[in-house]
């Protein structure tokens, strides 16, 4: 049985009790303590911040030549917390609600109101970093709309929040380094945990611009890696970005948890060929502002503005009137791909809808610029003037990029839209205190399973990443790390740390030595296509067993056939690629094989053969009302073990965003 850890008592006062009950580490022995975090994005740079300011040694690596390259920059919409500055009925229990029941009753109840609790200091934390929100006239901070919700709470800087939140974190992270508490290893690329007697002790690193191996100690490893959508090959997600430090830790004994949870988001510039590398986001929070459309005609040859009003199906406001264009992502995203599939799509591929803002533009923006102004009666022409001022000053970097990418302007003409991968709900299991089966093994941000249930609600990724680093990581750590204060530092030279670096090493001279025909980047387009097609969107048993034999036969392929040129010892981009998507290659098996096992729809986990009357996620909570926690054995060989979730204050219904 899986222990998770969850304090007792009432919901609202775990967390609570749970602080004022917990292990403490006086300060003289946290500077005797070392601490490995592994990942410099939100989660690890607060996490390396927070723990640094309290006095621990901490060793942070990042592949990236520096932690602003981390992919939390590219987060876009918000982030949010339950501050209720529009005093629209928002509240601490209103945040968990909408967060458990957007993840369709597949996440731990315990962990969620935490992270609703921990919100409205995030907030306070960026503010005294100097994050520069964007403000209301009379100074106080603003929010905009986002997905699954019915209030406002996402604080938000234009379309480039992930940005500024990421300077924050780095500001006090490269503070904590100029006193010396934290020593970064930037170009380092986590290639295995070092486990002693049990625990982690350790991580062996490859240098990526010398290729030499390295050994690190550690009192405890911390994994904020990020997230694996680039399984997929076309995804959201930064090139860079892999589960390789997951997939090691898994292969440790870390269990896996809910593999096949993964995040189509519905607002992503659509894919216009075979040369693709990855696919841009156009942030959810233009769905606060604009209205998604396609025409009621089928194979409709007219350009956008040709289409009347009464000729366009608002296919959203008119499915869920009650939420309408807000909706939550996996909802969205179905949609949308049942437009397209029905012959409603529009462009050159007929794999888009549109994204239109020119009704908002004159009557949400223009006309209430307008009265600022004492312009009576003012023309649609100058409406229209007046609309733009304003959505430039919330979305202009946003407009940007896609006129750069697409050459259309979408102040003129609507933005096409389609689904596309973005976040990955499952992740290392990982028990109450953040920590893994592995003991001494934590995992933090996206990495982990534990917060989103089987979808996120848009402006979550920001809020866990910042919450599990800041706030909650200082006290879980140190109720671990209280016992360890007799450890002395172990010597690299241990017999396990070598076992350690001459099995990566060993790794690497066999990947180098197939000398086959086939590039990386080829192989990992032909998992991408395996992925999308049959563990994407929708999925099937037919399809998911077809697509394991598929993987499976991908594997021995790349292992027979890869071509890799260089050296081992030099900065070698191609050799540090085909880690990864030999990493990759294993995890698609194993998500195909949880989505194959999860035989309900639940959030972004789409069956085909379990859907209601209309066409929604049909779950079974009789059969399936567990997190999935997949245990290594061996080469295509896993063990599932069972989480049940118990849900004490929300029941468990029907989602109905009608």
């Amino acid at each position: 049985m899986l222990d998770s850890k969850i304090p007792p008592g009432k919901l609202e006062d775990k967390w609570n009790d749970y602080k004022g009950h917990v292990k403490l580490v006086n300060p003289a022995n946290k500077r005797k303590l070392e601490v490995i975090i592994v990942g410099t994005g939100l989660a690890g740079a607060s996490a390396a911040a927070a723990l640094g300011e309290l006095g621990y040694r901490v060793k942070a690596y990042c592949f990236q030549d520096s932690p602003r390259r981390a992919h939390s920059i590219a987060a876009q919409g918000g982030i949010n917390a339950a501050k209720n500055y529009q005093n629209d009925g928002d509240s601490v229990f209103r945040l968990f609600y909408d967060t458990i029941k957007g993840g369709d009753y597949r996440a731990r109840e315990s962990n969620v109101h935490r992270l609703a609790e921990v919100s409205v200091n995030i907030i306070d934390q960026c503010v005294a970093q100097g994050v520069p929100f964007a403000r209301e006239y009379g100074g106080l901070l603003n929010n905009r709309s986002f997905g699954g919700t019915q209030v406002k709470r996402t604080f938000y800087a234009a379309g480039q929040t992930g940005q500024q939140l990421l300077i924050g974190a780095y500001q006090a992270l490269e503070r904590q380094v100029a006193l010396g508490n934290v020593t970064m290893y930037s170009r380092h690329e986590m290639l295995d945990i070092v486990k002693i007697d049990g625990k982690a002790r350790g991580i062996i690193c490859r240098n990526l611009v010398t290729g030499e191996l390295e050994r690190h100690f550690g009192h405890a490893v911390l994994l904020c890696s990020g997230g694996y959508g680039n399984v997929f090959y076309l995804s959201t997600n930064a090139m860079g970005s892999n589960v390789t430090a997951a997939w090691k830790a898994h292969k440790q004994g870390a269990y896996f948890g809910n593999p096949c949870f993964t995040q189509i988001h519905p607002t992503c510039i659509p894919v216009t060929g075979d040369h693709q590398s990855k696919l841009t986001l156009m942030s959810e929070s233009l769905r606060n502002d604009g209205r998604i459309w396609v025409p009621k005609k089928k194979d409709d040859p007219r350009k956008a503005n040709d289409i009347p009003e009464d000729e366009r199906d608002y296919y959203l406001e008119r499915r869920y009137p009650a939420f309408g264009n807000l909706v939550p992502r996996d909802v969205a995203s179905r949609a949308a791909k049942e437009r397209c599939d029905a012959g409603y799509g529009v462009g050159t591929t007929k794999q888009a809808v549109y994204l239109d803002f020119k009704y908002n533009l004159i009557n949400k923006y223009g006309k209430t610029e307008a009265g600022k102004q004492g312009i009576e009666n003012p023309d649609q022409e100058t409406l229209i003037r007046l609309g733009k001022e304003v959505v430039k000053e919330e979305y202009g970097n946003l407009f940007d990029m896609y006129e750069k990418i697409t050459g259309e302007n979408p102040y003129e003409v609507p933005m096409r839209i389609y689904p596309a991968v973005h976040y990955t709900m499952g992740g290392l299991w990982v028990d109450y205190e953040l920590m893994t089966s592995v003991t001494g093994l934590y995992a933090l941000g996206e990495c982990n399973f534990s917060d989103h249930g089987a979808n996120r609600l848009g402006a979550s990724a920001l809020m866990q990443g910042l919450a599990d680093g800041y706030f909650v990581i200082p006290y879980t750590l140190g109720n671990y790390l209280a016992d360890e204060i007799g450890t002395k530092p172990i010597p690299t030279t241990h017999e396990a740390f070598v076992e350690a670096e001459k099995a990566v090493a060993d790794r690497i001279n066999k990947l180098m030595n197939i000398k086959g025909k086939q590039s990386v980047e080829s192989l990992h387009k032909r998992l991408g296509k395996i992925m999308w097609e049959k563990c994407g969107m929708a999925r099937n048993a037919q399809g998911l067993k077809e697509a394991i034999d598929e993987i499976r036969a991908l594997k021995k392929e790349f292992w027979s056939d890869v071509r890799i040129p260089g050296e081992i010892n030099e900065m070698n981009p191609e050799l540090d690629k085909a880690n990864r998507v030999a990493d990759f290659i294993e995890l698609g098996e194993l998500m195909c094989i949880d989505a194959l096992n999860r035989a309900e729809s639940c959030g972004g986990h789409f069956r085909e053969e379990s859907q209601t009357e209309d066409g929604e996620a049909l779950r079974h909570d009789d059969q399936f009302m567990y997190v999935s926690a997949w245990e290594y054995k061996g080469d295509s060989d896993w063990q599932l073990n069972k989480e049940e979730l118990n849900y004490e204050v929300i029941k468990p219904t029907q989602r109905n965003y009608k």
